[in-house]
């Protein structure tokens, strides 16, 4: 214990630790029936952790070119030891990671933790939420396999039909025309350097915001509290809600490992520049329910070109939703009915679109 406590002194003395740790030694959290949401903004931040450093891992043998991706990645599954292991880990973090982000992003919207002065915070996430899903994006061609090559190709293809910059977008995310060995570099520079840099400065900005105003209570909570202020307890950050999110972080870590060694991620085969769509093509999950809007939208809508529409609709949504918090009117501050309610539809749409899509021929 003493050799403990001098190491903490020395670094105390040199680095005012006690200084930076004040806040949150002093920060509390509400408990409540509904305290478990606020966990899922820290195992989506904890995966994002897994992300990078098995993506540091990755980084020692992969290769951005066409010629060498697919070959570095089948080595580090077949001759790194382990290398399997910390691929598949990191492929399922990538997808485990957005299924949280957008279940903190809906329990965030029903449980209105977005209401005055929490604006930017909301504001924050769901730029964070979108940051997310280019990695997704962007990291789905890394392994330069033949259903990468082709997502990619019709997912740039859509972004190109963007009014105005649309194909200037499209040249500049492909590096020309068409997907090749330079659309490979340019996603790999956005995957592993720029998204990485401006996700962590929004993550600051986050923590922040949320360390400024603090975890915010639902409505009917509020209302208790406004009769009996007794009604809400508060624990400390340090350690006890801390100790408690460690354990959620286990769990996580649980599942993943589970995930990782029991379905391990496959490769699939090397992509063929001129080599036919394989059929069925489609994107990853979280894309599903954008492609298979479009699907079904009519290929001419009053004389204008359907996924055109669609593409601006979901542009127009994107941007709704990020400005919820200001939208919210007066009548709407006591239940946020019409807000709720659009929520209520939009993660049904969103699951019913995604279901349909796996299972529609």
């Amino acid at each position: 214990m003493q050799l403990v406590k001098h190491i903490h002194d020395w670094i105390d003395e040199r680095f005012g630790w006690a200084k930076l740790t004040e806040p949150l030694r002093h920060k509390t959290v509400p408990i409540h029936k509904l305290s478990y949401w606020y966990f899922l903004g820290g195992i989506t931040l904890f995966l994002f952790g897994i992300q990078l450093c098995t993506g540091i891992l990755l980084l020692l043998y992969y290769r951005p070119s066409a010629n060498e991706a697919f070959e570095s990645v089948q080595y580090i599954m077949t001759r790194v030891q382990f290398g399997w292991l910390i691929r598949s880990i990191h492929s399922w973090a990538a997808n485990l990671m957005i299924f949280t982000a957008f279940m903190h992003m809906f329990s965030v919207l029903f449980l209105r933790a977005y209401r005055k002065p929490r604006e930017l915070t909301w504001v924050s996430g769901m730029i964070l939420l979108f940051l997310v899903l280019g990695f997704g994006f962007s990291g789905y061609l890394l392994p330069w396999n033949t259903l990468a090559f082709f997502a990619t190709k019709v997912g740039t293809q859509i972004t190109g039909q963007v009014p105005v910059v649309g194909h200037t977008m499209m040249v500049l995310l492909r590096g020309g025309e068409e997907v090749t060995g330079a659309t490979l570099t340019r996603f790999f520079g956005i995957h592993v350097a720029i998204l990485p840099g401006l996700t962590a400065f929004l993550i600051l900005v986050h923590l922040a915001l949320v360390q400024r105003f603090g975890m915010s209570l639902p409505p009917g909570v509020e209302a208790n509290l406004s009769v009996n202020p007794s009604a809400v307890r508060e624990m400390k950050f340090l350690p006890n809600f801390l100790l408690r999110e460690v354990m959620a972080w286990y769990i996580a870590l649980g599942v993943l490992g589970a995930l990782a060694a029991l379905s391990p991620w496959g490769l699939g085969t090397k992509a063929d520049p001129f080599g036919s769509a394989p059929a069925g093509i489609r994107p990853e999950w979280y894309f599903m329910f954008m492609f298979q809007t479009l699907k079904f939208i009519p290929s001419k809508i009053l004389h204008i070109d359907g996924e055109l529409l669609g593409i601006l609709a979901f542009g127009l949504a994107g941007l709704i939703w990020i400005l919820l918090p200001f939208l919210e009117g007066p009548r709407e501050k006591r239940g946020g009915t019409l807000i709720r309610g659009a929520g209520v539809f939009a993660l049904c749409y969103i699951v019913a679109m995604t279901i349909y899509g796996y299972f529609a021929k």
